[in-house]
């Protein structure tokens, strides 16, 4: 179960929104690059958030550039999954490789700041503070696998292969 605070942002969240461009000297000073995520979307963000919390986008999350940075710095900022309407699938697969979980469904019915319990083998996210129960697709046993392990790279070096 994952539990935490819910910072809703709209749609077309870009990569560039997620890591702007001007930090992109950072990418080998990762923990120094994770200060400055989601800074062009809202510039408190990173003072805010607490370890466990959720990102909640509308449609078209992560769309822009292929950088594997961008879900990377969201975790390491302390996000627990992202949720949201729809997801770039190049960010979507970054993600799930790294350990972040990517949940689809209606964000519509999720405010800012509502606190959340979300079940990943359920597929249900309770949102504490309304007392409504929301839907995800279910996440294929496979990616479950994955982000059990922390990532892709985690999986294999505990199970030396990949088995689908």
């Amino acid at each position: 179960m994952l539990h935490g605070k819910a910072f809703k942002f709209g749609d077309d969240i870009s990569t560039d929104h997620i890591i702007p461009g001007r930090y992109t000297y950072l990418r080998s000073n990762l923990p120094e690059l994770a200060k400055h995520v989601m800074e062009d979307a809202d510039t408190t963000f990173v003072s805010r958030v607490r370890q466990g919390d959720f990102i909640v986008g509308g449609n078209n999350f992560g769309l822009g550039s292929s950088r594997e940075h961008a879900p990377l710095v969201i975790k390491m900022a302390g996000i627990s999954a992202i949720l949201a309407k729809s997801v770039a699938r190049i960010f979507f697969r970054n993600a799930i490789n790294l350990g972040l979980p990517v949940l689809i469904c209606n964000t519509d019915a999720i405010n800012n700041g509502d606190e959340l319990e979300i079940h990943l083998g359920t597929g249900t996210i309770g949102d504490i503070t309304t007392g409504t129960t929301l839907t995800f697709n279910p996440i294929p046993d496979v990616m479950l696998n994955i982000l059990k392990e922390g990532g892709l790279l985690p999986y294999i070096k505990k199970y030396d292969d990949f088995k689908v």
